[in-house]
């Protein structure tokens, strides 16, 4: 199955600069199995990363610990 990213929500990260410009988006729409992924520079041109759930989590777990 192919989802139509256009269709999902788009969340941009708390860590944003304020301007979009330096961050991701992320989508929740897919969850629990996968976590579509897209730079705010490019949304809705540019390509999208779709993670697995519980290695996104382990991801963002990583990141928080380190601010």
């Amino acid at each position: 199955m192919r989802a139509d990213v256009n269709a999902l929500s788009w969340r941009t990260s708390s860590y944003s600069n304020g301007d979009g410009g330096s961050c991701v988006e992320v989508a929740r729409e897919l969850l629990p199995a996968l976590v579509p992924v897209r730079d705010t520079k490019q949304s809705g041109a540019g390509p999208v990363l779709t993670f697995a759930a519980a290695a996104w989590a382990s991801f963002v777990q990583g990141v928080k610990a380190k601010a």
